[in-house]
């Protein structure tokens, strides 16, 4: 997938994409230019995502780092590919609160793109999105747009291994520019890393395993920063999503003075 940068390797090329092994060309979202938004679902803010190009760590500026999230249960109680199958379709449902997940109505499938509202610190709010760069019955990885707060790739999956059902969520990423790689060091990473646990602790819960204990692996990849990466900053979902909000109340005056006019 091409992200139709001026890079060498773009965003979703073969170079680049993450190790989800592959079985077929089908499950695989065929290549774009920019993201389309074909459906807004009630509630979601299609804000820093239509028109966006893919972005992978090679795009962004901070540290690059790898986190796993591993939680086992019996294996009895679920298997991987009944496991999947459910995450794919209620993958927002496993999230923690306040933060929504708004997939299509065709639910997670190679291709589609889907709308975040997330809970940040202090009670903002941000708007970004995702796309689905591949799915299959043993896992599923999503890719993030231009302005998301870290660029890379997050894969879902689960396995058999003994007499458990492995359950893992990785993630690869550079925090996409100084403003985010700032944040991360202020207490993000750790906001991250409760994010994953909780939500692999709600998976593990839903199948009647609940208070399992998950284990957490973080390591730093490349430490450097990508000081070329900087102007990153004007695709910035945090500023974008806070302008937005500043202006509500100047676009609910448009609203109400909209409704109100004579009609001719």
């Amino acid at each position: 997938m091409t992200n139709g940068s001026n890079d060498d390797t773009p965003a979703g090329s073969n170079d680049d994409m993450p190790a989800a092994a592959t079985r077929d060309a089908a499950n695989w979202a065929k290549k774009v230019s920019r993201l389309k938004v074909s459906q807004v679902p009630e509630g979601a803010v299609n804000l820093n995502v239509d028109g966006r190009q893919l972005t992978s760590p090679i795009q962004g500026f901070g540290k690059m780092w790898q986190k796993t999230y591993v939680v086992r249960l019996p294996s009895d109680r679920v298997a991987p590919a009944d496991l999947i199958a459910t995450w794919r379709k209620d993958f927002g449902d496993f999230w923690p609160p306040g933060n929504h997940f708004y997939a299509p109505l065709t639910g997670i499938e190679p291709g589609d793109v889907a709308l975040l509202n997330m809970r940040m610190p202090g009670g903002t709010k941000l708007s970004t999105g995702v796309m689905v760069l591949y799915a299959d019955e043993e896992s599923f990885t999503l890719m993030t747009p231009q302005g998301h707060m870290f660029a890379g790739w997050i894969t879902f999956s689960a396995s058999r291994q003994d007499d458990a059902t492995v359950v893992q969520t990785q993630v690869l990423m550079r925090a996409s520019d100084p403003i985010f790689e700032l944040a991360l060091m202020m207490g993000g990473h750790r906001q991250e890393d409760r994010f994953w646990s909780q939500t692999l602790g709600n998976v593990a819960a839903h199948f009647g395993h609940p208070g399992a204990a998950v284990d957490t692996k973080v390591v730093c990849v490349d430490r450097r920063r990508q000081w070329s990466r900087w102007r990153n900053v004007w695709h910035s979902s945090a500023i974008r999503s806070a302008i937005y909000m500043l202006e509500a109340p100047v676009r609910g005056v448009r609203g109400l003075t909209h409704h109100q006019r004579p009609a001719h």
